[in-house]
């Protein structure tokens, strides 16, 4: 009897990958961001990118989001099976793969002014009319999961307070808590951590690693803290100069790949402890 099932998709195909980024390179002025970096994320995965600074991860990052167009050539980006970049262009339709990606920035990116509730609250308006963000008239299912998503994540009580009377990881919260009011499939986190204080910090990783866990969201989360790459994250890619000089497991971390990937940068690679 014959079968019209597909075979399973093959590990690193657009099928299976949150992020398959081919012989991507990025040029500034005479220095090269990234240089023929590979990469490819499956869905589901927790993915640290580390390297010193100027390593090119968090230009790999953007430019995953299509925030950052990449040299033109043979390079190529897809997100969930969808081309966000080719050959130097960012594709047309990277607004609706963009919407797909829960996007954490060092800085929390929440408007002062206003409540962390709407704050939050604006993670609804890629599926809603633009009017009613304009005149802030939610829907009831979208408010309910606000205040849902702001319990979650720890920041529930401070629902009526301007973002910029909040600490720094009490806003960092509040912006996963929009990602979770956007639906996002997936989050992308650049230097997340690296504005709070240790237990802040620690806190936002938790939960980081409770959406991967607990959600199934494939996280890609960029770090200059190593010894956090290597307690909260699986996986591992390391950058050096613009190419990839590590990719595997944390516990692959020794000391001494370390001193080769950070060199100088070595001991300041490390938040709370040494390897």
């Amino acid at each position: 009897m014959s079968s019209s099932a597909a075979a399973p998709a093959a590990p690193g195909s657009l099928a299976t990958s949150l992020v398959l980024a081919r012989d991507v390179s990025k040029t500034f002025g005479q220095r090269k961001a990234l240089d023929g970096v590979s990469v490819s994320v499956a869905c589901g995965e927790m993915v640290a990118l580390i390297g010193p600074s100027g390593s090119g991860k968090s230009t790999l990052l953007r430019s995953i989001t299509g925030l950052q167009s990449i040299d033109g050539g043979r390079g190529t980006i897809s997100v969930f099976g969808q081309t966000v970049q080719s050959n130097g262009r960012v594709a047309g339709t990277v607004r609706a793969t963009r919407s797909r990606l829960g996007m954490i920035f060092q800085q929390f990116n929440l408007v002062g002014r206003l409540s962390l509730f709407s704050n939050v609250m604006l993670g609804a308006l890629g599926r809603l009319p633009g009017w009613r963000g304009m005149l802030g008239a939610w829907p009831s299912a979208d408010k309910t999961r606000a205040m849902q998503a702001l319990h979650r994540v720890g920041v529930s009580d401070y629902a009526a307070q301007r973002a910029n009377t909040l600490s720094g990881g009490q806003q960092q919260r509040g912006a996963i808590a929009r990602a979770l009011v956007q639906g996002a499939e997936a989050i992308l986190a650049d230097e997340p951590v690296a504005s709070l204080d240790p237990v802040s910090a620690r806190k936002v990783m938790e939960l980081l690693v409770e959406l991967n866990k607990r959600d199934g969201l494939g996280v890609i989360v960029t770090l200059h803290q190593v010894d956090y790459a290597i307690r909260y994250c699986d996986r591992v890619v390391a950058l050096k100069a613009g190419k990839v000089v590590y990719d595997g497991p944390s516990t692959g971390l020794d000391t001494a790949r370390l001193i080769d990937i950070y060199g100088p940068e070595f001991e300041d690679a490390f938040w709370e402890t040494k390897a």
